[in-house]
């Protein structure tokens, strides 16, 4: 199969193939030496999946940042955090026997061409990029049930971001039609959610509030998705938006020489200052 992607792209030079043979191989080098127990790095040493996932998770979340920014040098480095983050799971699984860093680049590979058939059959077969979805997902449920997981929610990650899996979980079930036909009935759900949410906090009972307030979210992530908003990014420009404006306040009152807490009202109208110095 990976014969066929070759003939399918453009040749790649001798030059440029042992250049990547070269960077790849140092890259795994520097990973080996790091773990070696004589010599290595005691930190790196001490490390297994599970303490190194958080690292990996924050790495993605950097290369999303770079992205943001359209930061190309930032982003180089940060996809190599990211890779390194990769050679790093590699290499411990090759400890252990499991597999390395090789097996993870050809099981890449692979799946990309058997999820591709319209790029890497000898014709193709002319889909466009809606049909090439449709039949994305439907070669990954039969991947499932060929791995005996009978619902189609086991293999949204647990630990995605909550709201970005929240999203997850309500366009699978949308597959089988469990969703609203129109972000309508979805604002009604969210003003239903409010009203309970209100009532939690007159029980006084913390955890009612909470749970209330997690149904809250839930319908918010439903609802981007409805709106064809990625929640999570959207959050992120909110983030931004809501630091923009603040520090916009704390240079003001640093102008005035104010420090520590100020009265609200005074606030408030920095705030509405800064957003009208956002519109000109």
């Amino acid at each position: 199969m990976v014969a066929q992607a070759t003939e399918k792209t453009s040749k790649t030079s001798d030059e440029a193939l042992a250049r990547n043979a070269r960077s790849t191989q140092s890259m795994l080098d520097v990973m080996a030496q790091l773990r070696n127990p004589n010599g290595g790095c005691p930190w790196d040493v001490e490390q297994n999946f599970a303490t190194i996932a958080p690292y990996t998770i924050e790495e993605a979340y950097e290369v999303a940042d770079a992205i943001e920014r359209n930061d190309m040098s930032a982003l180089k480095e940060e996809l190599g955090d990211l890779l390194f983050q990769v050679a790093f799971h590699a290499r411990m699984a090759e400890e252990q026997g499991a597999f390395d860093f090789a097996d993870v680049a050809q099981a890449l590979a692979d799946k990309m061409i058997e999820r591709h058939p319209h790029v890497f059959s000898e014709a193709g077969d002319g889909r466009n990029a809606e049909q090439q979805t449709v039949a994305w997902e439907t070669l990954k449920a039969e991947n499932r049930a060929a791995k005996g997981a009978p619902s189609l929610l086991d293999d949204v990650a647990m630990a995605l971001p909550a709201l970005m899996r929240a999203e997850k979980l309500t366009k699978r079930a949308a597959r089988i039609n469990f969703d609203w036909p129109t972000p309508e009935p979805v604002l009604e759900k969210l003003e239903e959610e409010l009203a309970e949410l209100k009532e939690a906090r007159v029980s006084g009972d913390q955890d009612h509030i909470a749970e209330e307030m997690g149904d809250i979210l839930f319908v918010m992530a439903n609802l981007a998705r409805k709106l064809k908003v990625d929640p999570e990014e959207a959050l992120r420009r909110a983030n931004a938006k809501f630091t923009r404006r603040f520090q916009y306040i704390e240079g003001r009152l640093a102008e005035q020489g104010r420090t520590g807490p100020q009265p609200l009202d005074d606030m408030e109208a920095l705030w509405l200052e800064a957003k009208r110095a956002e519109r000109k």
